[in-house]
């Protein structure tokens, strides 16, 4: 009897400690990474944090413009009102919780001074420069242009943040100099393997400014499918699209402009040859693909760079698509060409007999020289894929060699730059590649900028979403928060990761407060409105 009590006893006083432990003495308890608050996604350059701050009355800030103002920076400021106080709960109380020790005030408002006139489109050497000075009851903003202007809303807007009691909106007295450290700043999104709506290339520019990204990669067309609907070549999108439903018109095409360009943000088209194009064989422009074989007609390859009137075809095209899109950049493709479709075809081989070509190396310079000749008379600037480089392709003088193999070898970079071509990478920024588990620090340690040594030829670099297992019901989740990393290693100048992963925690909250599905970023977290 005595025995069992003592039993009994035991059980009771082990069960009072273990029900007892604190919280704290667990460490699976509570978010893997504890977010920031007011932190800046990428990180400026030059930040100066104080001890003080200010509160707001959402209904009584506004923004105040005393430099040069335009319609796009009125249409900015609506923006940026609608995104400040986001998800502001009907408990939402005007005493806040924060210690009066250190509220100086309320901000009331923002001064936005542009000290030039607005410029109608984001271009390569655009100056997206700006400062913040947080001090006072009033803020200011100071850019010399509305690229630098939009840059530095997006900061402002990162620096309020919500109380997690949901007490107050506050913001921290700050200084900040801050302008990027790259020039072109992209995502590639590939829209021929999976349709995907406007509505969700939208979004996804949305999402980019969120990092300050400045470049929308559009690679279109593809194999699979032709969705741009030509109004030269009507066919191209009739035959060669998925179908009616699946097409990009040209309103398509300027609403996604118009979209990006308020934003800061540059779109560049891809249309990929000679490879790459098999959906345009569909769209009944004779002799345009490559008989394999005679023995089989129906097995085609790349363009058939051999036929003269494949290159009016091709001039008529880019030609329409340079005057639909403003910029002055046009990526032509050239990788992954399977060039034995060329040695096997009879009448090729006597071109090439005929022309002395001793391989089909020879033919692709070929075919590129007309390319190029066609870039210059529209006066935009080619890019083009590494093999074209690697392969010792006659490059246009001006053309930018788009690097992308080879994870973790940036010698290519160097040697592009030695040629004297300026560079883009993508090599290890491929974000579809996906894996369970936390991998956004894999796309964050890959820095290829070492090799460029402040060299002007290095102009930065873009994150890849291709899209053969990709389409509108996962492209925003697989997306953000892994691009978000390589946005920051093209923006900021110093890079920290221990840093990086508690600012990431709060940024994928934000982004999912403005409508951004974006990934867990580390592990257990919970984002509190």
């Amino acid at each position: 009897m005595h025995y069992n009590n003592l039993i009994t006893n035991a059980f009771v006083i082990c069960s009072i400690l273990l029900f007892s432990v604190p919280k704290s003495f667990n460490q699976n308890v509570g978010p893997i990474v504890k977010m920031t608050n007011g932190q800046v996604w990428p990180k400026p350059v030059l930040q100066h944090i104080y001890d003080e701050y200010m509160t707001f009355e959402p209904e009584n800030f506004h923004f105040n413009i005393t430099g040069y103002s335009c319609d796009d920076l009125q249409d900015v400021f609506k923006r940026y009102n609608s995104m400040l106080f986001l998800k502001a709960t009907k408990t939402f109380k005007k005493h806040p919780s924060l210690s009066t020790d250190f509220i100086i005030g309320k901000m009331e408002v923002l001064n936005v001074q542009m000290t030039n006139p607005c410029e109608n489109y984001p271009s390569l050497n655009m100056d997206e420069k700006y400062e913040i000075k947080i001090n006072n009851s009033s803020g200011l903003l100071l850019a010399s242009s509305i690229w630098g202007i939009l840059r530095g809303l997006e900061t402002f807007s990162q620096l309020i943040y919500l109380k997690t009691d949901g007490s107050a909106f506050a913001i921290r007295c700050t200084s900040i100099v801050d302008y990027p450290k790259f020039r072109h700043r992209g995502f590639l999104l590939d829209t021929s393997r999976h349709y995907l709506p406007i509505e969700l290339i939208t979004k996804t520019l949305d999402a980019m400014s969120y990092s300050k990204m400045n470049v929308f990669h559009w690679h279109m067309v593809d194999d699979n499918s032709f969705p741009y609907q030509s109004s030269a070549f009507p066919n191209l999108s009739k035959r060669g699209a998925f179908g009616k439903s699946a097409i990009y018109t040209k309103d398509d095409v300027k609403r996604v402009i118009q979209h990006a360009r308020l934003r800061g943000i540059r779109v560049i088209p891809e249309f990929d040859t000679p490879g790459h194009a098999l959906s345009w064989g569909l769209g009944g422009i004779p002799g345009l693909l490559t008989k394999c074989s005679d023995s089989d007609p129906n097995h085609l390859g790349p363009i058939n760079p051999t036929v003269k009137e494949n290159y009016n075809f091709i001039r008529t095209l880019l030609s329409e698509v340079s005057e639909l899109f403003q910029d002055n950049y046009l990526h032509l493709g050239g990788d992954e060409v399977d060039m034995s479709c060329w040695t096997t075809n009879k009448e090729i081989q006597k071109f090439m007999h005929l022309n002395n070509m001793k391989n089909a190396i020879e033919l692709k310079d070929y075919y590129f020289a007309h390319l190029f000749n066609m870039t210059r008379s529209l006066k935009t600037v080619p890019i083009v894929w590494e093999e074209i480089f690697d392969e010792n392709i006659h490059l246009d003088p001006n053309a930018v060699v788009h690097v992308w193999k080879d994870f973790y070898n940036y010698s290519i970079v160097s040697k592009v730059m030695k040629s004297g071509h300026p560079v883009l990478f993508s090599s290890c920024w491929y974000i579809n590649y996906i894996k369970y588990g936390t991998d956004w620090p894999n796309f964050y340690r890959c820095d290829p900028t070492s090799e460029a040594d402040d060299n002007h030829l290095f102009l930065g670099g873009e994150a890849c979403m291709w899209g053969e297992f990709v389409d509108e019901t996962n492209l925003l989740p697989n997306t953000w928060p892994r691009t978000c990393a390589v946005a920051e290693v093209l923006w900021s100048h110093t890079l920290n990761e221990t840093d990086a992963k508690y600012r990431i925690e709060e940024h994928v909250c934000r982004m999912r407060r403005r409508g951004i599905p974006a990934q867990p970023a580390n592990g257990p977290s919970y984002c509190h409105y």
